[in-house]
């Protein structure tokens, strides 16, 4: 046994013979297209045989982690920070009831890229008829153009907390470095600077941790129901739901998942994957809800935006929980500014059957870069002017999310379960049930709420 010591343990260089021939499996079975390093080249980064599993798991990660958590962007943070400054830790139930919706919802829309190799509305375009994928894509436009503005407002509003005034010079030039990032670079380039920015989620957790909060209460409340049929109650319900599944981020991680390359052999890793992100994104806005009722709540303050939340846990939780707060507005604000351009021009492009993708370039897709390089200035221009109402403008485009929410669902539905399009892929009884089911709540809620509304104005009902 030349490849072994006294006592039958492997030699270190036969282990590392063997962990060569494990990087080689990894690195074949790759998707086309990815850019994994060679074998020889591992071992620089791994130390023998430890922290293999850890490379393996980065190694897949992509679209699916990048579109849970762009859902957590300046709106989400308000939405998050006013749920536990209102409420305390009474709306955690929603959260472990959204995971799952959001895991189904992100799982089927990949799905749909890999079997089809095609975006969400491109496959509209081809099988709905003009007036459902234009209806749809009005929609779409309407609700993704106030949720690209909200993103750098929430640039402005955590840049303002570093310094006063700094945010005329900054914002301008993130927004220029967010434009070259997408416009000068490849598919892998830019995700991988995407995947960067979703560390910041990180500093959520530890400021809960700063808050101390009761974290007796906080589990009580995730696993026992707490509803109020207020116009206040449903509003903010709604305003939840729809930052967490909002209708852009299915329509992005489709075209991310077909534009990516990946396909049915390679798909079970992007399936990891997403339910992975649903898991990490769903576990930042508890966090966030959790550290705000653990604050702001317990001694009876309020907030007007993302940057008031940042600021009032200073004084409370100390003032490291304050820049942790701001830096995580900071980066999920520029992940979001970034994705939701890229997910409406996908959107766009699809509908009207014409070139796409960060790889094209401006000259073969010259729609497709003016529809991102126009929100990206349209958004800056309008976060730079002063006085902007903050906190209800962002609540009430994820309450328009939300509205949009059952048409994007029943959309992805109907093509999903089509077996001339996914083959083998298609829905199973439980995703379908799951699926129609958040449709039906959505809308149940969306059309309360307005009738809750109405009652209040006519008089019919008190506040």
């Amino acid at each position: 046994m030349a490849n072994e010591e006294p006592g039958g343990l492997a030699r270190p260089e036969a282990a590392d013979e063997v962990l060569d021939e494990v990087i080689e499996d990894i690195v074949e079975a790759a998707p086309v297209g990815s850019s994994l390093p060679t074998p020889r080249s591992w071992q620089r980064f791994l130390p023998r045989r430890r922290n293999l599993a850890i490379w393996v798991i980065l190694a897949s990660l992509g679209p699916g982690l990048v579109t849970a958590n762009a859902g957590n962007d300046a709106g989400g943070i308000a939405t998050y920070a006013q749920v536990g400054a209102t409420y305390g830790y009474r709306m955690l139930w929603v959260f472990p009831l959204i995971l799952v919706a959001l895991a189904v919802v992100q799982e089927m829309a990949a799905r749909m890229g890999a079997a089809t190799g095609k975006g969400l509305t491109d496959l509209m375009r081809e099988n709905f008829s003009i007036q459902m994928t234009a209806l749809v894509m009005l929609a779409l436009l309407a609700a993704n153009g106030g949720t690209v503005v909200s993103e750098f407002i929430g640039i402005a509003a955590s840049v303002k907390l570093v310094h006063e005034g700094a945010q005329f010079i900054a914002v301008p030039l993130i927004s220029l470095g967010l434009w070259l990032i997408v416009v000068r670079g490849s598919y892998r380039s830019v995700e991988k600077i995407f995947l960067l920015m979703t560390l910041v989620f990180f500093a959520y957790p530890i400021s809960a941790i700063i808050a101390r909060p009761d974290w007796g209460q906080a589990l009580k409340h995730t696993v026992v129901p707490s509803i109020q049929t207020n116009t206040s109650f449903l509003f903010v319900l709604i305003a939840t739901i729809g930052t967490s599944i909002t209708p852009y981020m299915q329509v992005y991680i489709q075209s991310a998942v077909a534009d990516r390359g990946i396909t049915e052999r390679d798909y079970t890793r992007e399936k990891i994957e997403v339910y992975a992100g649903s898991i990490i994104a769903n576990l930042v806005a508890m966090f966030i809800v959790i550290a705000t009722a653990a604050t702001l709540y317990a001694h009876h303050q309020t907030i007007r935006d993302a940057a008031d939340a940042a600021r009032a846990l200073a004084p409370i939780a100390g003032p490291h929980a304050e820049i942790l707060f701001a830096t995580g507005l900071f980066g999920a604000s520029m992940l979001a500014a970034a994705v939701l351009p890229l997910a409406t021009a996908y959107a766009v492009t699809e509908a009207i059957g014409v070139e796409k993708g960060i790889g094209a370039g401006l000259r073969e897709a010259p729609i497709f870069m003016g529809i991102f390089t126009g929100l990206i200035v349209i958004g800056t221009i309008i976060a730079l002017i002063p006085g902007l109402p903050i906190i209800q403008s962002l609540l009430v485009v994820q309450v328009i999310d939300a509205l949009l929410l059952p048409f994007i669902l029943f959309s992805i539905l109907r093509l999903v379960n089509n077996r001339r399009l996914m083959g083998n892929m298609v829905n199973g009884p439980i995703y379908n049930a799951i699926a129609r089911l958040t449709a039906f709540v959505v809308t149940g809620l969306s059309l309360a709420y307005v009738g809750v509304t109405l009652s209040q104005a006519t008089g019919l009902l008190k506040t």
